[in-house]
């Protein structure tokens, strides 16, 4: 399923931070957003994923189609991982955790409690939550925050098997997850410049940018 998104803008607390992102993600391929901190990445995911609005432009891809995976893993601390899972792939009428369990390195924790786990198995049960949503479009943001070398080893190898089954991820990171696959968008062409939403900045607001 190909993702089109067309002359986006996307805004953060009312102010433009981004304009015009235009882009086609194929099946079977990755993207990474790359830019400084505060550039928008994070607000292009959440805009994409349908979280919040879009200023400008559209946006042409099922809501069904995409799993969105913020800073937060989006737990409930009183399950284990096994139990969490299986929650979430029941919400998206599936059965099976065992691939998502294997593929995460969280067998030997699956009867643990989530509120017993260290902040990186916190962090590998939140991406395995991917695994059983069964759907396309993968919307990551900084998915490798608390990961350990062998960790983000694991997920790159979680979303090359995504990619290679025809699924497609739209990623921001600045880990090299080794994707022959993965294309980079540089968001710094895109950033809004001297807007507010609704119109123009005044003379006074752009001396304070």
């Amino acid at each position: 399923m190909e993702v089109r998104v067309d002359t986006l803008a996307v805004a953060r607390g009312g102010i433009p931070v981004l304009e015009g992102v235009t882009f086609r993600l194929q099946p079977g391929r990755a993207l990474i957003l790359r830019g400084p901190n505060g550039v928008g990445k994070t607000t292009l995911l959440r805009t994409i994923a349908g979280l919040q609005p879009a200023l400008e432009g559209r946006v042409s891809v099922p809501p069904e189609s995409m799993a969105y995976a913020a800073h937060a893993d989006g737990l409930k601390a009183v399950l284990t991982v096994e139990e969490n899972l299986r929650f979430w792939a029941a919400v998206h009428g599936l059965r099976d955790v065992e691939a998502a369990l294997v593929a995460m390195d969280l067998l030997s924790l699956r009867d643990r409690r989530a509120a017993n786990l260290s902040a990186g198995q916190k962090r590998r049960l939140g991406l395995a939550r991917l695994l059983v949503t069964g759907r396309a479009v993968w919307l990551l943001d900084e998915p490798t925050v608390s990961l350990d070398v062998a960790s983000v080893a694991l997920f790159g190898a979680a979303v090359r098997a995504h990619l290679a089954g025809g699924g497609s991820a739209l990623m921001a990171t600045h880990i090299d997850l080794g994707l022959a696959e993965a294309d980079v968008l540089d968001l710094e062409p895109f950033r809004a410049r001297g807007r507010v939403a609704g119109g123009r900045m005044g003379a006074f607001d752009e001396a304070f940018q």
